[in-house]
């Protein structure tokens, strides 16, 4: 394969070095796959209906004329009457609420978790945040002690784990009312979101809802469907993906700052390579236990490897990164490629992102698919051993058995990719906290401070998947660093975050050599990378809590729409990435998505997001292919909210003598 066309494909060397091992060895990938296999144009813009057996529905775009005849507008119709529009916004709300369910049904598997726990029926698993766990059941309106005054004890952490745990779930199928997270966003944006009657009544209703308004003859006006999927995808972000992160955090500690490293390089040849893949750390956690017992070890060597070297891949992988800094070995479209490297011995999937041809590729080489979760099957897969929170410890030996069962099975030639790059990674919403200000007078005070002052711009959040329709990473990577050129700060989650930790974007050297010199100089002071890399897909929420925080700090406006701030998935592909991006348009947040655009089928719906939905909202959906005007547009984004702010004049730095300090504290005691 030509270097100029593996170049197009990843931007990524130790990915073009396995697509031409792949291609050597007779082994087809994704890569191939979308080379052969073009898109179809009705269904990219999202104006294909297949919810009746009267279709498909296909709805041509309108003629490019002055004005449409009564023909013209009947041909744009499915056979039921419904217009461009519904078709459209039908299919756009069951991203959104696939998207949601996804995030959700994760989180209630983490909160049963977490009630097995605090009653003792989850061996193996442990409350290991007490201070995270005291701080959330205050948001849940759970006592931390019992009796009242002086005489007040602290509660045990099983007691109040236990009544958080009744309430979550309730939670779950809660039938009326607000969710209760909504009152962690600032009161301007709760009074917007109870205005327009979005704010959800329960996790799971606004899914059913939703999904019931998209049948056939239900749902017909498009602003009425973009309406609940913004009800739908609120009760993700302030919702499902908001518990998960806090549950997780809780359970398995809340992430500080932690060196990591990623990509194939990661890979040992003389080691059992064990990768998990997916998105719930449950297992995960256990497996990083199970690898480290000296039984285990010993097994390993008794088959003549070294050793047992975990990696992660996609959320699975961000999770255990930024809690013991496990290596990772690639972000989405890596999946393939690291079974392609002949050198792992045991691919472990959950739930979410896991490629179906999968099974295929490994038949080429030894590896073994393991599949853990009953949701998540894979036709082809050799071995399924279910995850059992009860017997968690012995699921993860019996897992880490089998890969190295399966080490002297090698047969293909072995190639791992000298690539890899390190990473500081683990920056939590509590932990950006506490470096910009201290455990006692933690705030976002200084953060706010700085972007009102100017050495900061503004901050964008850059999150979301790869797609094979683009070239790997180079959409991040292309964004990212001219975000950094112009002072912006980035926050990332997801495979953005690993594109960024790949080409040495998540350690605070990044800072001089990439940053405008007002954001390298805060970098540089507080000791962090200009690039934060604050988790997985669920841990977006970690964002919200991190633009409410800015608010409540003050000096920055008195909602989130007020904030300098713009968000983007430049490479995003799933249905999550849409229910995402409705819940930050919905939050306030001006939000761009690369790639291709789910609407386009329909100019008056795509025009209500882009345009017309901000009268609502304050934030707004649009779409820009090309990474640098993506850039150009966030930027300008930033600079008019830092107009409107009346920040946007830039601030003579003057230091203070001690004389200048005496003549400031007497005004001000003259004042008071």
């Amino acid at each position: 394969m030509a270097e100029l066309e593996l170049e197009k494909l990843s931007m990524d060397v130790a990915a073009q070095e396995m697509i031409k091992k792949a291609a050597a060895e007779g082994v087809e990938t994704i890569f191939d796959r979308a080379k052969a296999m073009k898109p179809c144009p009705i269904g990219i813009e999202g104006a294909c209906c297949r919810i009746c057996a009267q279709g498909p529905c296909r709805v041509p775009p309108p003629k490019k004329k002055e004005g449409e005849t009564a023909a013209d507008k009947k041909q744009r119709m499915g056979l039921c009457g419904a217009t461009a529009e519904t078709i459209v916004a039908r299919n756009f709300a069951r991203m959104v609420a696939s998207g949601t369910a996804s995030h959700n049904d994760h989180s209630r598997g983490v909160a049963k978790l977490f009630k097995e726990i605090a009653h003792g029926e989850a061996p193996g698993y442990e409350i290991k945040d007490v201070a995270k766990l005291r701080r959330v059941a205050r948001d849940w309106d759970v006592a931390i002690a019992a009796g009242e005054g002086d005489d007040a004890q602290p509660r045990p952490k099983e007691a109040i784990a236990q009544d958080l745990a009744d309430k979550i779930l309730a939670e779950f199928g809660q039938q009326d009312g607000e969710i209760n997270y909504v009152r962690r966003a600032p009161k301007k944006r709760q009074e917007i979101w109870r205005k327009h009657g979005v704010v959800p009544r329960g996790l799971d209703i606004e899914v059913v809802e939703l999904m019931h308004r998209t049948h056939m003859g239900v749902d017909q006006d498009y602003h009425n469907l973009i309406k609940q999927s913004t009800r739908c995808a609120l009760a993700d972000g302030w919702g499902g993906s908001m518990i998960s992160t806090d549950l997780q955090d809780i359970i398995f500690g809340c992430p500080v700052p932690i060196a990591g490293e990623i990509n194939l390089g990661v890979l040992k040849e003389d080691h059992v390579n064990v990768v998990m893949h997916g998105h719930e750390p449950l297992l995960p956690e256990m497996l990083y236990v199970a690898a480290q017992e000296p039984e285990l070890i010993q097994y390993a060597q008794n088959k003549g490897a070294k050793g047992i070297q975990l990696a992660g891949m996609c959320c699975s992988a961000n999770e255990v990164l930024m809690r013991h800094g496990v290596p990772v070995a690639g972000n989405y479209l890596h999946q393939e490629l690291a079974v392609i490297t002949g050198a792992v011995d045991a691919l472990v999937v959950d739930v979410q992102c896991e490629m179906q041809a999968l099974a295929n590729v490994a038949k080429c080489y030894h590896t073994k698919i393991i599949t853990t979760d009953d949701r998540a099957m894979m036709e082809g897969a050799p071995l399924h051993i279910p995850f059992d929170a009860h017997h968690a410890l012995d699921v993860a030996r019996r897992i880490i058995r089998e890969a190295i069962d399966n080490y002297p099975n090698r047969r293909a030639p072995v190639l791992i990719p000298s690539v890899s790059s390190p990473t500081i990674v683990g920056f939590s919403y509590e932990t950006i906290q506490y470096l910009l200000g201290g455990s006692i007078r933690g705030s976002y005070y200084t953060l706010n401070d700085n972007i009102i002052g100017g050495r900061i711009r503004g901050v964008a959040g850059v999150v979301g998947c790869n797609n094979c329709r683009t070239t790997q990473d180079s959409s991040h990577m292309t964004l990212i660093k001219e975000l950094l050129k112009n002072d912006v700060i980035v926050l990332s989650t997801g495979c953005a975050a690993m594109a960024a930790g790949k080409y040495g974007l998540l350690t605070p050297e990044a800072a001089s050599k990439y940053c405008g010199p007002g954001l390298a100089e805060v970098c540089e002071t507080v000791g962090i990378p200009p690039v934060l890399h604050m988790g997985a897909c669920v841990d977006n929420s970690r964002i919200l809590m991190a633009a409410t925080a800015c608010v409540k700090a003050g000096g920055l406006g008195t909602d989130i729409s007020d904030l300098p701030a713009a968000g983007a998935a430049p490479e995003w592909m799933s249905e999550k990435a849409i229910a995402i991006g409705q819940y930050f348009v919905a939050s306030g947040v001006y939000t761009l998505f690369g790639v291709t655009w789910p609407t386009t089928g329909s100019e008056l719906l795509t025009d209500y997001l882009f345009k017309g939905i901000e009268e609502e909202y304050g934030g707004k959906w649009d779409f820009e292919a090309d990474p640098e005007k993506m850039a150009a547009k966030m930027i300008a984004h930033i600079d008019k909210k830092r107009q409107a702010l009346g920040i946007d004049k830039a601030r003579e730095r003057v230091l203070f003598d001690m004389a200048m300090r005496r003549e400031l504290e007497a005004a001000a005691g003259e004042e008071h």
